[in-house]
This record gives C-alpha cells, sequence and structure tokens, in this order.
C-alpha cells in the first residue's frame, strides 16, 4: 500500500497554470492528469520539434545586425541549432533513427534530410510575412509569470515583444502549422489573450495588439485586445483552475474524445480505447481535532 505522504504529494495539483497545460484540460481531463500528474513519457514528434527549431532559429537571427537578418542567414543556423537540439534532448535522435540496416539507415538520412528541408520553407516564408531588417524586439523567448488575487500563478514563454517607440506593446508567437478557419480563431487566440492578462498584470499595460504568424500557411492573424478581454480570460482561468483541482482531490479525469485522439500517446492507458490508466493516489486529508473543529464553531 503506498505511503499517504507519497500519496498527498503525489496527487496535488501545479503551482501554477500555462497556457498549453490550460488547452490540455480543456481539451481532455484525462490528458491533463496524463501530463501533470502522471507525468507519463510521450515520443518527440516530428512536426513539434520542426517547431521547436524553426523557433530556435528565429530567435537567433536577432542576435545578428539588422541589415545582416536575411533568409540565407536563417537557414544557414539551422544546422547548428538542431545539432544544439540533440545535444539537449538525445531522445530526438529516435526520430530518423535506423535499424543499423544499410537501407534503412539510409532511408532514415533522406527522412531527415526532407524534414530539415521543411524547416528551411518555414524559415523562408517568414521573411514574406515580417521583415525582421525593421524590427528590434525588446524580448525573445521571454518567460512570463504572474500571481492572481486569488493566489492563482500564471506563467509561460513569449515568442516575441515588441515596443514601440509609443510604448505601444505587440506581442507576437510563431506557429509552424496553418492558420485556423475562421470558426476557430478564439480557441487559437486563448494562448495569445492569456500572455495579454499575464502583461497586464505584470506591467499594468495592455498589450496593443497580439499577433500569430503561421508559417505553414503564409498567414498572419492579429488581434486588438481590450480590458473586459482580459477580465473574461481572467474568469475562465479561475473557473478552470477550480475544476482541476476538484479533479484532484476526487480522483475523477474524464476523456473527452475528439478527433485529436488519434494523435495522443496515451492511448495505451485510456478508458476510450480499452486502456487502463495508472493508479491514481487520491490526496489524505489531515484528520480534524476537536480543538480545531471548536476552533471554527466558537464559543458554544
Amino acid at each position: 500500500m503506498e505511503n499517504s505522504t507519497e500519496a498527498a504529494v503525489a496527487a496535488a495539483p501545479p503551482a501554477s497554470l500555462s497556457p498549453s497545460r490550460a488547452s490540455d484540460f480543456m481539451q481532455c481531463p484525462l490528458l491533463y492528469r496524463f501530463r501533470v500528474i502522471d507525468k507519463l513519457p510521450e515520443k518527440p514528434s516530428e512536426a513539434a520539434t520542426r517547431g521547436t527549431l524553426v523557433h530556435a532559429v528565429l530567435e537567433r537571427l536577432f542576435d545578428a545586425p539588422a541589415a545582416e537578418r536575411t533568409a540565407p542567414r536563417a537557414k544557414s543556423l539551422i544546422p547548428g541549432q538542431w545539432d544544439r537540439l540533440r545535444t539537449a534532448k538525445p531522445e530526438l535522435e529516435e526520430l530518423f533513427a535506423g535499424d543499423g540496416e544499410g537501407a534503412d539507415d539510409e532511408g532514415a538520412g533522406e527522412r531527415m534530410a526532407r524534414w530539415l528541408a521543411q524547416a528551411e520553407s518555414l524559415v523562408e516564408r517568414w521573411f514574406t510575412l515580417e521583415d525582421p531588417t525593421r524590427l528590434e524586439p525588446a524580448e525573445r523567448e521571454l518567460f512570463v509569470e504572474t500571481e492572481l488575487e486569488s493566489g492563482l500563478k500564471l506563467r509561460g514563454i513569449i515568442d516575441r515583444v515588441d515596443v514601440a517607440p509609443t510604448g505601444e506593446v505587440r506581442i507576437v508567437d510563431y506557429k509552424t502549422g496553418k492558420a485556423p478557419r475562421p470558426e476557430y480563431a478564439e480557441g487559437a487566440l486563448f494562448q495569445m489573450k492569456f500572455y495579454a492578462l499575464v502583461v497586464w498584470r505584470l506591467k499594468g499595460v495592455i498589450p496593443r495588439r497580439l499577433q500569430l504568424v503561421y508559417l505553414g500557411s503564409g498567414d498572419v492573424l492579429t488581434y486588438d485586445p481590450v480590458q473586459a478581454d482580459l477580465e473574461r480570460v481572467e474568469r475562465k482561468l479561475h473557473t478552470l483552475w477550480e475544476a482541476i483541482r476538484q479533479a484532484t482531490e476526487s480522483g475523477e479525469w474524464r476523456p473527452r474524445p475528439t478527433k485529436l485522439c488519434g494523435w495522443c500517446d496515451h492511448q495505451a492507458v485510456c478508458p476510450e480505447f480499452g486502456g487502463t490508466p495508472p493508479p491514481y493516489p487520491l490526496p489524505v486529508r489531515a484528520p480534524e481535532s476537536d480543538a480545531g473543529a471548536q476552533g471554527r464553531m466558537g464559543p458554544v
């Protein structure tokens, strides 16, 4: 039987909420549990890793003087950044690993070459959407964190922050996929509104513009938030956090089947696919003392 102290710690909710984890819970509470509570491993994907690589290249490009921020220079950064990623995360080698046989190893090399060429195309497309020679970001890959009055901590990493001479703030996020259809735009903007809320609570300034740059389709989605927008997001996050707290205490993490299930790494332990989740340790509540109970009731 598990030690009760260990069980309580294992089932404790995280101390903060990020856009990705908030999106996980909204997509599927059980997915949130697998990632945050159980911390189940996930295989690296080509698409996600390519996104990380492209983000790293676009961040590093701004180290160069404005006149040298060209597409050829950006593409020249790809091999070095890919080596850096593989050194930091050796598991990425699995993406294109062969089985030791000559033909398979050649096929793996060809897949990696195509993958790197796709990364080059995404980087090149960025130059058709923004002109880096005219940009001087105030921040790149900026970690932000704030605590709301309720005690809920929000955190995340913003790809780029631009500040105009007039002081207006623009938050920019790069996406290596395609822009969503109009009916799904609100979901795409949730992350950006999350960041805008954090910046507002940290600095007391509402960002003038939120900008999503979709390198996969060559689209730029912009939105100008107002205070009422951010207040709604704040209320939504409090409601979400309360739902996470209740699920943590009850152990009821319900799966929410969607088309996205086909991409999930955790089908083997998901009830929707005939699997059984890992044992869930419910938090153990400390027994109340008589004095504590009387203290809340007041004098009799």
